[in-house]
């Protein structure tokens, strides 16, 4: 069985709201104001294309900055540590490991990972986290120059490792991207939590 891994909020901790109130402590003072800035920044297309490995990161600095008057320089801090502040979730790489173990042992899983990923915090996480060399593959959005959801960026990794699609399980923490692997006949699982996930994927693997 292929098991395709999302990143964020599943492997790695992604709490936007909480990188906002560190960089912008006046303009997220309150939880809700917090949520609201970080929408603003993070759910933007200009965010977006930069995901998308369309967008320079000082191209989408400039540019939220004079679009939410905020300070320049605050927002690049913000930005471009965004990397290193991911840090990854202990419970679900615990899993990501005992799954390694199984496919070394019985061969009969392989891991991939189908991520929204900035090119330039892609190289981060690879350079600081030793876990990512696990899998045996995988596509991050910004080098891919595709998003999820869009089903191209589904069917490129599938193309790419010929994976057969009754035989791959996604995994994603946003239902539209779990619906989306559902659209392309994949089978896909909503992650809540890693012992959630577990218990589903016991149910799959046996």
């Amino acid at each position: 069985m292929n098991l395709v891994f999302d990143f964020g909020a599943v492997l790695f901790e992604w709490r936007p709201a909480l990188l906002v109130q560190a960089s912008f402590p006046a303009q997220a003072a309150t939880p809700e104001a917090a949520g609201e800035l970080a929408g603003a920044i993070f759910h933007h297309p200009d965010w977006l294309a930069f995901d998308r490995g369309m967008l320079a990161l000082d191209a989408v600095v400039g540019r939220t900055a004079q679009r939410l008057g905020l300070p320049q320089a605050a927002v690049q801090d913000l930005m471009s540590g965004v990397g290193e502040r991911l840090m990854p979730m202990a419970d679900s790489v615990a899993l990501l490991e005992r799954l390694r173990r199984r496919r070394e042992s019985c061969g009969d899983v392989r891991l991939y990972f189908l991520s929204n990923m900035p090119a330039p915090y892609a190289r981060v996480l690879e350079q600081r986290h030793a876990f990512v060399g696990w899998f045996d593959g995988g596509i991050f959005s910004g080098d891919a120059k595709l998003i999820k959801p869009q089903p191209a960026i589904f069917e490129l990794l599938q193309s790419r490792y010929a994976l057969d699609p009754a035989k791959t399980i996604f995994i994603d923490d946003q239902p539209a991207n779990v619906q989306a692997a559902r659209d392309c006949g994949w089978k896909a699982l909503h992650f809540e939590s890693a012992a959630g996930l577990q218990r589903q994927l016991q149910a799959h693997l046996g």
